[in-house]
């Protein structure tokens, strides 16, 4: 049976379509959905792209109501994968998918995590205070920003020569190689909490 994935994005969709693509390459499993909190979001795009169904949401449907969760239930994924998604994950849907839920965080945590620390913010505090490395974090997802279990990390060095934008290259480079992989992982190996990579 294919193992079914469902994504939750809130911008322009690069890893989301990374997994897509990974998986419909090889045939382990099957991205179901795609959801996004911003109606405006480039990821619904790319996924329809892939004919992948993919829909918008209003935070008073996240958190106000049951939509989302019974879409969820409807489609009972395997595992439920934050690529990029800036909302706080609902409790109502943790509780319902327990160890389902993971995130992918741009540097290596409990480092530069928690409330407002995604995206060029991670990267330009982190050339603002000279770190010699950075990286990305897998993560289950709990109730409180970038707490959850750690999964996988993976570490680069960073150079004073670059930048903000070149850490970000370089960061994005990581979660291409690696997102999939984890997932993958995730979902076929039976010691699936203790993954190290």
């Amino acid at each position: 049976m294919t193992k079914r994935i469902v994504i939750f994005a809130s911008g322009s969709g690069t890893n989301a379509q990374n997994i897509i693509e990974y998986f419909n390459k090889n045939g382990k499993a099957e991205v179901k959905m795609v959801l996004s909190n911003k109606k405006e979001a480039g990821v619904l795009q790319r996924a329809r792209n892939f004919n992948v169904n993919a829909i918008s949401f209003t935070k008073e449907e996240l958190y106000a109501s049951e939509k989302i969760l019974d879409i969820l239930k409807e489609i009972n994924p395997h595992l439920i994968v934050l690529a990029g998604f800036l909302l706080k994950f609902p409790d109502t849907i943790l509780n319902e998918f327990p160890n389902k839920v993971i995130n992918i965080h741009p540097a290596l945590l409990p480092k530069y995590g928690g409330k407002g620390m995604y995206g060029s913010f991670v990267h330009e505090a982190i050339h603002k205070n000279e770190e010699l490395e950075t990286g990305i974090t897998i993560h289950y997802v709990n109730e409180n920003y970038d707490e959850g279990a750690v999964i996988f990390q993976k570490t680069i060095s960073i150079s004073s020569d670059d930048t903000p934008q070149t850490i970000a290259q370089k960061v994005h480079k990581l979660e291409y190689e690696n997102f999939p992989k984890v997932i993958e992982n995730l979902l076929f190996s039976e010691e699936k909490n203790n993954f190290n990579g």
